[in-house]
């Protein structure tokens, strides 16, 4: 009889599987469109944004997009807590303030904007209605509630009130009041080629109203990663 262990390695030769591979993300599981967004480094502003599709929830990925600008967080990226475990020395994890863009892959979540729009779910902006809250001491941290929900003395965003706001969709990054990992994550419209964001990921306009039908008409995934931490995630993401 073969050794349970012999047996494990001699089923992963014959089957092509590598030891230790890393699983996918969880939001990758059903989503057949990705957008991916790229930075040279972990600090840089500027960044690529490519669009692919797949046929199937298992398929490869296909380019559907060639490369474009966008801009990330002010002071670049940082690892989202939820892989927080990929980060390398000298890579940081995303904190409250930073200014920096959760670094990982995440669901789109609704569209938003200043129009009305006749998307599941479309947030038609309205002041005091639509209060992103920052203060991690609100049980509401990293949730879009009105002015009166979120009570007096929490800080926010008035999205309303920012012009950028006009389009977007909102990054479904999970909130994590605990360690103030981050909050409020959008793709929304830049003020420019080299103007960082507090750290959400930003295109030109028409990109941006581009993706609000593309990426909401099927299941889509936003991947932001540094360039070299992409073979990190290689069975996973197109290299």
């Amino acid at each position: 009889m073969i050794r349970t262990a012999h047996a494990v390695t001699l089923l992963m030769v014959l089957t092509g599987c590598q030891p230790n591979m890393t699983s996918c993300p969880a939001a990758l599981k059903d989503a057949t469109r990705l957008v991916l967004v790229t930075t040279r480094s972990i600090d840089d502003t500027r960044a690529t944004f490519r669009t692919f599709e797949r046929s199937s929830k298992i398929g490869a990925w296909a380019p559907a997009s060639e490369p474009e600008s966008a801009v990330v967080g002010a002071r670049g990226l940082a690892w989202g807590h939820p892989f927080a475990k990929l980060a390398q020395p000298g890579e940081p994890e995303k904190r409250e303030g930073d200014k920096r863009t959760p670094a990982g892959i995440y669901s789109f979540g609704a569209t938003f904007g200043f129009d009305h729009a006749k998307r599941d779910g479309h947030l038609l902006l309205a002041s005091e209605n639509h209060y992103c809250v920052d203060d991690a001491r609100s049980p509401h941290y990293g949730r879009i509630v009105s002015k009166s929900v979120a009570g007096e003395g929490i800080s926010g965003e008035e999205m309303a009130a920012n012009d950028v706001y006009r389009r977007g969709i909102v990054i479904d990054y999970p909130p994590k009041r605990q360690t103030k990992a981050g909050s409020c994550i959008f793709l929304h419209i830049w003020e420019g080629d080299d103007i960082g964001t507090s750290g959400c990921v930003a295109l030109p306009e028409a990109r941006v109203a581009h993706l609000q039908n593309w990426a909401t008409s099927n299941p889509t995934v936003i991947a932001i990663l540094p360039k070299a931490a992409l073979s990190r995630f290689k069975s996973c993401l197109p290299q």
